[in-house]
């Protein structure tokens, strides 16, 4: 891992971005790990070394950019004659330069970047500089006349182009094997060789002219260097204060991989859409990279906290992509809408936005979109299309039908890996049709209101009171049986939930979360069923478990820290008068499975959207449900963090005699006004403000207790109650 120093003063660090380790997560736990992306924030070029993880000792290539779905690589380079894997060995990661020693080849290769533009610095010890370039995907890559390189790449009926020069004359050798090309360049000459490029969505004209803003001169450090600065800037946001080293790495390598997406990939008042493919050109941003389904719940909330005017950007890049293509997207990518997951979860996060005092984007119009896709397409997993009759089953009884054991499929539309998942997709489209609901009044809509309002709670139509969980139920209205909620329903689940089992979902109801309280039967029985999940084992061997739930990792119970859906889960507690519950368990999450080790990441971190979980709730606050304008409290890690934000106000968070065994919540003042509740309103902080806390190591056991001082969670609530 990089060795990180960092110079102190008074316990804060002189600059956030010593602290970023991307080596974090290196190693999966079983899935995909994460990667040391070099990368500025929310920008097109993103390159890492393309290798199995950081146990793989070689390293195959260097993409020039990448399309993050699937990870592919767009172009690639390679130092050395003919291109080969290479063993690697010193290698240094940072958010804005890597670095790593290159044995086979006894090179050196460093990275850095700009916004579209990418810096490669290669120091050969035989001093006989060479690399080669290659097309990973269908295209071509020459040299023009006077030495500079050109390249297309054609995909998903798109293509990416590159425009580079090297910083030495070079000859080349070009090959082209199977519609790609491939591109032995070397410089006999020189020691180092320098190559520096651009990348574009629209013609290599554009990626030459992004290039030429972005790097129009050689200097390595100096665009190294202005690549920090910019990290600085953007990490600088949140300052914190105490906690430990490690503490600090973890917080600011999550705040790092925040950035990530969405990327802009507007180029000089231009961009290319898959959506509608075709160029165009518009004043705003454009920006495409965003996997809903992972980043509503708390990587979209942050950075509406954080960066509001490019949320607008972002959400009416949506608005955009739905006037292109008719479809309101879920997963937005660079190729355009991706059927993936399910639900409609742009949803909540444009009412989230739009409650918190967002409101530079066409509400009318991205209303429209997510309206047509609850209503008029299909809500299948890993679909998109019209309504199939399954869907009209669907908003006829109020519940997508499982079928029973046994029973074959006879819908093709139904994806036949991801099957129909009739517990999520009921939950899910509930809590985004709550959000409709609430966009509905807004805009003076009072039948689409009350339809959506009805809509959101269809949960309650699969909850079995005799077992208090979430349970499928055949198209008849009959419960599946048999039935074991801990495991069954075929990889994954797929059969009845998704990904995790009927003991995450059951909890999957954040608009309504009284409802679901009173469904089992009350606050102490609800109580204790939040107990036991935590509680409850496997009921087979770890190994047998994680074959068939790979994605619900890092268990406590039956509670997976490695999958989205359980985010909000530990923060009910405070729904139930325990938030003492929910510190402890905060507490004991964080510290178990975000570590700054290259396993310290406990799923899949899915582009943020397990990094926001991070960040909320190390600071001692999180947005637990989308829509609602309000957060709850839990314990921070640091003594005191600084939120700057963009209106030059800031919001601190003290948390007085604050330890590892100081956890527990003991006073809470809200910019001076004492507060018994574990919440506050957005609208609190969004000038700044400070929220002081005492910690103890003894649970205050009457904080937060009181039922009129729980947090708001019914069905009935409306956000604009709690704007101001």
């Amino acid at each position: 891992m990089l060795a990180i120093i960092v110079a102190t003063v008074a316990g804060r660090a002189s600059a956030q971005v010593e602290y970023v380790d991307p080596t974090i997560g290196n190693v999966g736990i079983l899935l995909v790990p994460t990667r040391p992306t070099v990368y500025m924030p929310n920008s097109m070029i993103r390159v890492y070394p393309m290798r199995a993880d950081a146990m793989d000792d070689r390293i195959e290539s260097f993409p020039l950019t990448i399309n993050s779905h699937r990870m592919q690589e767009l172009f690639s380079l390679m130092p050395g004659e003919d291109g080969r894997p290479a063993v690697w060995d010193q290698e240094t990661t940072t958010p804005y330069y890597y670095s790593v020693y290159l044995g086979d080849e006894r090179v050196r290769t460093e990275f850095t970047a700009t916004e579209r533009s990418g810096y490669f610095r290669m120091t050969f010890a035989s001093g006989n500089a060479s690399v080669v370039l290659a097309n990973r995907l269908a295209g071509e890559i020459h040299v023009q006349p006077g030495g500079a390189v050109v390249g297309e790449e054609r995909f998903n009926d798109m293509a990416a182009f590159v425009y580079g020069e090297f910083s030495a004359p070079v000859q080349s050798k070009l090959e082209a094997i199977g519609g790609k090309s491939r591109l032995a360049v070397s410089s006999p000459s020189a020691k180092v060789l320098e190559f520096r490029y651009g990348i574009s969505f629209i013609s290599a004209e554009q990626a030459k002219r992004n290039l030429n803003r972005e790097i129009p001169a050689w200097g390595f450090e100096r665009v190294k260097d202005a690549g920090k600065k910019r990290w600085n800037e953007t990490l600088g946001q949140i300052s914190v204060e105490g906690g430990t080293e490690a503490q600090r790495r973890v917080f600011y390598t999550a705040l790092y991989r925040c950035f990530e997406r969405m990327i802009n990939i507007t180029e000089d008042g231009r961009y290319y859409s898959a959506f509608d493919h075709k160029i165009h050109e518009d004043a705003r941003p454009f920006y495409v990279d965003n996997w809903l389904w992972d980043t509503f719940r708390a990587l979209e909330p942050l950075q509406t906290l954080l960066n509001p005017e490019m949320e607008a950007d972002k959400i009416q890049s949506y608005v955009r992509m739905y006037q292109q293509s008719g479809v309101m997207p879920t997963f937005a990518i660079l190729t355009g809408n991706y059927a993936c997951m399910n639900g409609n979860h742009a949803a909540p996060w444009f009412a989230d936005a739009w409650f918190k005092g967002v409101r530079n984007f066409d509400l009318p119009t991205a209303y429209e979109g997510i309206r047509k896709r609850s209503l008029d397409m299909t809500l299948l997993p890993w679909r998109l299309g019209p309504k199939t009759p399954l869907d009209d089953f669907y908003n006829e009884h109020g519940f997508m039908p499982a079928l029973r054991p046994g029973e074959k499929e006879t819908y093709p539309e139904v994806h036949p890996f991801e099957k129909r998942q009739p517990v999520p997709v009921t939950l899910e489209n509930s809590f985004d049709d709550w959000n409709i609901a609430q966009l509905a009044r807004e805009l003076k809509k009072p039948e689409d209101e009350q339809l959506f309002l009805k809509r959101s709670a269809n949960f309650k139509n699969l909850f079995r009171a005799d077992k208090g969980l979430m349970w499928p139920k055949d198209a008849e209205g009959k419960w599946i049986e048999p039935l074991d909620p801990k495991f069954d329903g075929g990889m994954g689940g797929r059969d009845y939930y998704d990904e995790n089992n009927g003991y995450t979902y059951t909890w999957d109801v954040p608009q309504d979360f009284n409802g679901l309280i009173a469904l089992m039967g009350g606050t102490g029985k609800a109580e204790e069923n939040l107990d036991q999940l935590f509680r409850a084992p496997l009921g087979r061997s770890k190994y047998e478990f994680q074959a068939k739930f790979p994605d619900s990792t890092s268990m406590v119970g039956q509670f997976s820290m490695g999958n989205e859906p359980s985010f909000p889960i530990p923060y009910i507690y405070d729904r139930l008068g325990a938030p003492w519950k929910t510190q402890k368990r905060v507490r004991m999450l964080l510290e178990s499975f975000f570590t700054d080790e290259l396993q310290g990441v406990p799923g899949d971190e899915d582009g943020g959207g397990m990094s926001a979980f991070v960040v909320f709730s190390m600071l001692g606050f999180y947005p637990v449900t989308p829509g609602l304008p309000i957060y709850d409290i839990v314990s921070p890690v640091f003594d005191k963090a600084t939120i700057h934000l963009k209106n030059g106000k800031d919001f601190v968070i003290l948390a007085r005699n604050n330890s590892a065994s100081n956890k527990y919540v003991q006073s809470i003042r809200l910019n001076g006004r004492p507060l018994d509740q574990v919440w506050f309103r957005h609208s609190e902080i969004a000038n700044g403000g400070t929220l002081e806390l005492v910690m103890g190591d003894m649970p205050n056991t009457s904080i937060g207790s009181k039922a009129s001082e729980l947090p708001p969670a019914s069905a009935s609530v409306k956000p604009e109650q709690y704007v101001h």
